[in-house]
């Protein structure tokens, strides 16, 4: 390969890196053309496959500033660069594998971080976008169900409040009407028995007043 042709192929690989979310470092050997292109199918748009040579992909990665791929690059490599969905993506090549044994996922980076085999499985075991989409969305619905409940629920309750309130005042009203008049007629008796002994007061007075006129 010319010079010019393989800074051209180092400059590809360093946007590819740099235009994906992550990439998955794999080893085809032994795969046939049929079986690459059912597994760049497999992978649709959420990665683009492409067979590599390891020391131009060690310069494009070292430019694109990922990390973790050089001792990775050993054999026949091919990478998985994500565009889309990596939880899909991870999906992807592991069934894909487990149906075809020439594929060997050797590592990967996502978000500038490096991934191992077993953080990929991991990711492949996880829900994908759709899925978590869909439970976020019945979720809402759900909630939503709940809200207009909540909502409505207070405006019974409210009624039923203003009305128990209402019978309260009423029966309290009652009571008070009648605590007052019990507490009148004590009132208007010690008023009459206050009047007998002013009464007695005058006599006794005019008594006095007779006899010292007598003396």
């Amino acid at each position: 390969m010319a010079r010019t042709e393989k800074a051209a192929a180092v400059a590809e690989l360093t946007e590819e890196f740099r235009n994906s979310t992550g990439a998955v470092l794999t080893e085809y050997r032994g795969l046939s053309v049929k079986q690459m292109q059912d597994l760049r199918r497999a992978l649709g748009d959420n990665a683009s496959f492409a067979v590599v040579k390891n020391t131009l992909t060690k310069i494009a990665a070292r430019d694109a500033g990922v990390e973790g791929f050089e001792e990775l690059l050993v054999g026949p490599s091919a990478i998985a660069f994500i565009k889309g969905d990596p939880v899909e993506t991870a999906k992807s090549l592991r069934d894909f594998a487990r149906a075809n044994a020439p594929l060997v996922i050797k590592g990967g980076v996502l978000d500038q971080k490096q991934l191992s085999v077993e953080e990929i499985a991991k990711l492949a075991d996880l829900e994908s976008r759709e899925v978590l989409l869909a439970k976020l969305a019945g979720t809402m619905l759900a909630s939503l169900s709940q809200a207009v409940a909540l909502f409505q629920a207070p405006l019974s309750q409210a009624a039923r409040l203003a009305a128990a309130l209402q019978a309260k005042l009423e029966e309290e009203g009652s009571a008070a009407a009648a605590t007052s008049a019990e507490a009148a007629a004590p009132a208007a008796s010690e008023t009459d028995a206050g009047d007998t002994p002013d009464a007695t007061t005058d006599e006794t007075d005019e008594e006095t007043t007779e006899e010292t006129t007598e003396g």
